[in-house]
């Protein structure tokens, strides 16, 4: 695994840079996005969150068939397909006037999303080796922090501007960003698909041992709206700090994630350390929890040293657990059927991102320390129980299978 922020030249480095491509066009929607949907279109906050709560419900739904149709009918013709499908999904807001317009276009657009993602973990176990995917990834994790960062600060500018001409701007740019995408995609070798395996074609709903591990790391990604909804929440509600600390922390979360992701994910190479490495993330998130909650009732600047030191200790946190999730993903997904699986792995994120704002709300600010606590306990009890989880799924029985040869 190389040491260096860019990854080596060919495929992985083609990986990132269409990675890098869409995460600058979804940075930029996704801090206008709500600000156009509701001052531009005219549609009220509650029917806009209600749907984009109904959109990504969908979109977890047809994630594991979209990816089942990747490992069938090609990774890479899929992905391409998909980010053109992206593209028209945000091009359609341009014209939404309505609530049923802008419902079936979120639809479209979360679907479209979710297959994306399922297709390319398809893609790229293909065309990388299994001892170079929790590396890779490590990379393309930084690069899409990268990339959001770039197009948070395009989509700033269009608030500033606060015209129906920047939010349309905004939007246009996301669009072409996926056209950009695809066309980096399609530079890529073609996956040929593996066949399915007699007596292992039992879909991925009924994979109990790799579910247990979907639902486990489900519960680790709560505290992916912490930085979003939570703090900002804990800091207004329940402590003494300014609120520009807000701010202050998530440049801190993403400049360590783009910094340090691929030196964390060094020493992930296989189950054992996969298991090890998301339990320690658990004992530091519990760490940082602990941290965060001594914040409250403190004077304004002890209050932001307590933040600042939980969030060095979240994003530690973060990275192990993010690079610990990925080898266990991929490694305990039966080759051949990897965007299935990843289309199924990656619900967890939907769910978490749904029912993590309620979470995090009743936990931090109705309950206070002792939700701080009990949310550090729960983290630290669904991490070890991954490497029970994780044995019982490498004991389940499943014929071995071929790896993907790559199409000339």
């Amino acid at each position: 695994m190389t040491s260096s922020l860019v990854p080596p030249a060919g495929p992985q480095r083609v990986l990132a840079l269409a990675q890098l491509s869409n995460s600058v066009g979804d940075g930029a929607y996704y801090v206008t996005s709500a600000l156009y949907f509701t001052h531009v279109v005219g549609l009220a906050p509650a029917r806009v969150g209600l749907g984009l709560t109904v959109a990504w419900a969908v979109g977890s739904l047809v994630g594991v068939p979209l990816g089942r149709l990747a490992d069938r009918r090609g990774a890479r013709g899929t992905a391409v397909l998909l980010a053109l499908a992206t593209a028209l999904a945000v091009a359609s807001f341009l014209v939404v006037r309505g609530f049923l317009p802008f419902l079936l276009a979120a639809c479209a657009y979360a679907s479209a999303q979710s297959g994306l993602a399922a297709a390319r973990q398809a893609l790229l176990s293909g065309l990388v080796s299994a001892g170079e995917r929790t590396g890779l990834l490590a990379h393309l994790q930084s690069t899409l922090n990268a990339g959001l960062a770039v197009g948070a600060g395009l989509g700033g500018l269009a608030l500033s501007a606060g015209t129906r001409a920047a939010y349309l701007g905004v939007f246009a740019v996301d669009a072409v960003s996926f056209l950009v995408c695809a066309g980096l995609l399609l530079r890529l070798p073609a996956v040929r698909s593996v066949a399915a395996v007699p007596g292992n074609s039992k879909g991925v709903l009924r994979d109990r041992p790799y579910a247990v591990i979907t639902l486990l790391n489900t519960v680790l990604l709560l505290r992916m709206p912490l930085l979003s909804l939570g703090i900002p929440l804990w800091i207004a509600e329940r402590t003494a700090a300014p609120t520009w600390v807000v701010s202050a922390l998530f440049v801190l979360n993403t400049g360590a994630v783009m910094a340090f992701q691929v030196r964390t994910a060094r020493g992930v190479t296989g189950l054992a350390s996969a298991t090890r490495a998301v339990r320690r993330a658990g004992w530091v998130m519990l760490a940082a929890c602990a941290v965060f909650a001594l914040s409250a009732g403190a004077s304004p600047w002890v209050a932001v040293g307590a933040l600042v030191v939980g969030a060095v200790l979240q994003v530690v946190a973060e990275m192990g657990q993010s690079a610990g999730s990925w080898q266990l993903s991929f490694d305990l997904a039966p080759e051949g059927r990897v965007g299935e699986y990843q289309g199924f792995f990656g619900t967890g994120v939907t769910v978490a991102r749904t029912l993590g704002p309620l979470v995090l709300t009743t936990l931090l600010v109705e309950w206070g320390t002792p939700g701080w606590l009990l949310l550090g306990a729960v983290t630290l009890g669904a991490s070890y129980a991954m490497g029970p989880a994780t044995r019982r799924a490498v004991g389940r029985s499943a014929a071995p299978v071929r790896r993907p040869a790559l199409v000339n």
